[in-house]
């Protein structure tokens, strides 16, 4: 198939396209290197030293002869995604080209309102374009499970059946977005749904939990093909914090009392995920959810686990608490359906002892590159 990964630079769209164009994808990246931007604006980094885009594929050309093209610019500005798209002829417009981050969303307003205008007009653009010029292409748009939040009843994926005074109707889901980001995902899923009703594009909206883990087949081919790893208190997740916390001889920082529960995937079963909606699109018309996650753990059942990782190579690591800078519940009822993937053929890697191993190694093999500082969380949701 011919796909477009958008945002093919960063942590899930890098490996993505790799492993795409590995099962024999005619793959193009799309992407504003912003992220990278982002890390200057934030004085952060990527644990990992990260190759520029260029180089990453050529050095991927020159290990196993396949293309990939690239083409710089915001999904923003149409005339740009207007060009891309025609030249392209996608099947497949894979997006994970948005601002990612809660917490950088909540910086202030400035952050919220830059968030919400590039996710919401970004996917809003897509959708024109799609519906303009490639009316059959397949939209696998990167949701996340926080855009439902943590209600009192299981989350199913996407809709929910309900009887209300006697009649019944299947309605989407209620959304309880916990951030600005969150809520940007909530009005691309809306906006999505609304484009599938009226003009008959397909579209599967990924609910996707936390992400965890570091590399693939393809990103391990080469220190060049290296994906990023991102351990600040904006941009890394809690069990990546712990990680390299763990590594430099910092406490684990726990927000308040832990019991903040999440669902969680390898990045392995990211791609493979992307593949799977790929090669069994929706139907015309259809807006599809999945809820794209393998497992759930609580924020305090991470720092447990990275304790004992840690103290299995001869780190010795404490746990401590930190007022939580969110609003959020810390300890909740939480249950998800997660079956449509697995029923397509999803078989999970699972958070093991010696996956957090793998990562506790990369991260005391690049201490060096550890802005201490940034471990420590800086915005505040209040």
């Amino acid at each position: 198939m011919k796909i477009i990964v958008a945002g093919g630079d960063g942590f899930c769209g890098w490996p993505t396209a790799l492993y795409l164009s590995q099962k024999g994808h005619d793959i193009s990246i799309v992407d504003s290197k912003v992220r990278r931007h982002i890390d200057e604006e934030l004085g952060s980094n990527s644990l990992t030293p990260i190759a520029a885009l260029e180089e990453r594929v050529a050095k991927w050309k020159d290990l196993t002869g396949k293309e990939i093209r690239t083409y710089e610019g915001d999904l923003q500005d149409f005339d740009f995604l207007k060009m891309v798209l025609e030249k392209e002829q996608p099947e497949a417009f894979v997006h994970y080209a948005e601002q990612r981050s809660a917490p950088y969303s909540m910086i202030d307003r400035k952050h919220a309102i830059y968030t919400q205008v590039n996710n919401v007009v970004g996917t809003l653009n897509v959708l024109y374009g799609i519906k303009d010029i490639v009316p059959n292409c397949h939209l696998i748009k990167l949701g996340t499970m926080g855009e439902y939040g943590t209600p009192n009843i299981p989350i199913e994926e996407g809709y929910l059946d309900i009887e209300h005074k006697g009649r019944k109707d299947r309605l989407p889901f209620p959304k309880q977005p916990g951030s600005y980001y969150h809520l940007s995902k909530v009005h691309d899923s809306h906006n999505i749904m609304f484009a599938c009703r009226i003009w008959g594009i397909r579209a599967t909206d990924l609910n996707q939990g936390v992400v965890y883990g570091l590399s693939t087949n393809e990103t391990s081919l080469d220190p060049i093909l290296a994906n990023r790893l991102d351990y600040d208190s904006v941009f890394g997740t809690a069990l990546n914090r712990f990680i390299i916390q763990a590594a430099i001889g910092h406490d684990l920082t726990v927000y308040g009392k832990g019991g903040q529960t999440r669902g969680f995937l390898n990045i392995e079963d990211t791609v493979r995920c992307i593949e799977i909606a790929a090669e069994n699109p929706a139907d015309v018309g259809e807006f599809r959810v999945f809820n794209q996650f393998t497992e759930e753990f609580s924020v305090m059942e991470l720092a447990q686990m990275v304790k004992k990782a840690a103290e299995k190579v001869g780190l010795s690591v404490n746990i401590s608490h930190l007022e939580n800078p969110r609003v959020e519940k810390e300890e909740h009822f939480y249950e998800a359906a997660n079956t449509s993937l697995l029923d397509l053929g999803l078989k999970p890697h699972l958070l093991t002892e010696d996956v957090i191993g793998s990562i506790l190694k990369t991260a005391i093999d690049h201490k060096d590159r550890v802005i201490k500082e940034n471990v420590l969380p800086t915005v505040t949701w209040k």
